[in-house]
């Protein structure tokens, strides 16, 4: 949160010299023992999350790559003009805790063109997928283990 803190400070002052950078860091500070001391946050958590923080990089990068091959996938489906597109509703469940991670997790899916989460109930996944191909491999996806590992 400290440099949460620190960056929304120079991003607000449109320029960045010696004097805002130290009363940036003195108001990011104060801002950061606010924070523990009345809204339940702690040095720990913070060293917590910036551990957390590479492995959410990688759960981006990953995303953008599976973003981009399922458009190249809909594209191809789109220039082939496939004669049978069969479309497939799947229901699988996962096993994802926390309800930030469950709404990842759908909205990972979301994103990727060709399938659709129509429905989220506890740990039960209804996707709709524009072919019976593009259902392949949902359960038990690199999705689901970045998740289970941003969750731990």
């Amino acid at each position: 949160m400290f440099i949460v803190y620190f960056l929304l400070w120079i991003i607000f002052n449109g320029s960045f010299t010696l004097e805002i950078c130290i009363f940036g860091i003195v108001i990011a500070a104060v801002m950061f023992l606010f924070s523990c001391k009345f809204m339940d946050y702690s040095v720990a958590k913070e060293l917590h999350n910036y551990k957390k923080l590479f492995l959410f990089v990688r759960y981006l990068v990953f995303l953008i790559k599976e973003i981009f091959k399922a458009n190249q996938n809909v594209i191809h489906m789109i220039l082939t003009q496939k004669e049978e597109i069969q479309p497939e509703l799947v229901t699988f469940h996962i096993d994802v805790k926390t309800p930030a991670g469950k709404a990842f997790l759908a909205n990972a899916i979301t994103l990727t063109p060709g399938t659709i989460t129509v429905s989220l109930e506890d740990s039960k996944y209804t996707v709709h997928c524009l072919d019976e191909s593009m259902s392949e491999g949902l359960k038990g996806s690199e999705f689901e283990q970045y998740i289970k590992k941003l969750e731990s």
